[in-house]
């Protein structure tokens, strides 16, 4: 009987070592500095100011970057980073980046005026000789102006900070109706404004002020007569800044204006005469 041929047999060994763990470990150490970078996110965050915080949340509420302030829209919900003095420049850029947007920008551009002062942020509308951002001697907005005002209302009403609106006239007598002058037509005018701005996207309660100055406070007093004179002012108040014209009261001196500690309350100014 031939001799049989053992059977082959062929043994598999198992991976060593490193075959036994894989890759697991990459996948472990990846969450482990993951987790490192949320721990050190939330401990900065910890520690920045307010403003900060508001507009790391505005981002992740907005990340697509619809508004118009750098993170500072939060769509749908109203929230902005408030404009204080160290910002308000940023605003005024943006603002003028939006005008820039409106299809009357080549007509408008050299009778908008913004300029940052001790108040906020000035936005001028000046007018021209024939009336461009209201009709002339009317406190009726033009059509160009009612756009230019639409598009102030909509960017201004994302912000937290209060608007005053001014109104000026030049100093031309306004026609022969003496029962109708510069301070109604100011005033009419600013009011106007407020108007539409109110109901165009601003919130309720953002105007604090309407000023109506007629001729008293000229742009160019070397020209009463310019129409320049003639504009309608927005102003945008720094954050957190006291009301405007608000009186002080302070108390008395011991033995001033009866007992000790009473307080004295400002001399009440006259109002002025209409010219």
């Amino acid at each position: 009987m031939a001799d049989q041929v053992p059977p082959i047999i062929i043994i598999k060994k198992k991976g060593g070592h490193g075959g036994h763990h894989g890759g697991a470990w990459k996948v472990a150490y990846a969450d482990f500095v993951t987790a490192m970078m949320a721990l050190f996110i939330v401990l900065w965050l910890l520690n920045s100011t307010p403003q900060v915080k508001e507009a790391v949340g505005a981002y992740f509420s907005d990340p697509s970057g619809s508004g118009k302030l750098r993170g500072s829209a939060s769509v749908g919900s109203g929230e902005a980073l408030s404009v204080n003095k160290d910002n308000m420049e940023n605003l005024k850029e943006n603002l003028e980046q939006a005008l820039k947007q409106s299809p009357d920008f080549e007509k408008l551009k050299d009778n908008v005026k913004m300029s940052v002062t001790g108040d906020g942020l000035r936005i001028e509308m000046l007018e021209t000789e024939k009336g461009m951002f209201f009709q002339s001697g009317s406190p009726a907005p033009s059509e160009i102006g009612e756009e230019l005002i639409v598009k102030l209302a909509q960017e201004l009403g994302r912000l937290p900070n209060d608007l005053l609106i001014e109104g000026h006239t030049d100093a031309k007598p306004f026609g022969a109706n003496t029962a109708y002058t510069n301070w109604e037509l100011s005033s009419d005018r600013a009011n106007s404004a407020r108007r539409l701005m109110e109901k165009s996207g601003l919130r309720p309660g953002q105007v604090v002020q309407i000023r109506g100055f007629a001729d008293r406070s000229l742009r160019d007093p070397a020209d009463p007569d310019a129409a320049s004179n003639r504009r309608v002012s927005v102003i945008v108040k720094y954050q957190n800044a006291p009301p405007p014209d608000e009186p002080t009261i302070e108390p008395a001196k011991p033995g001033e204006h009866g007992e000790p500690g009473e307080p004295v309350h400002p001399t009440e100014a006259k109002p002025a005469e209409h010219h």
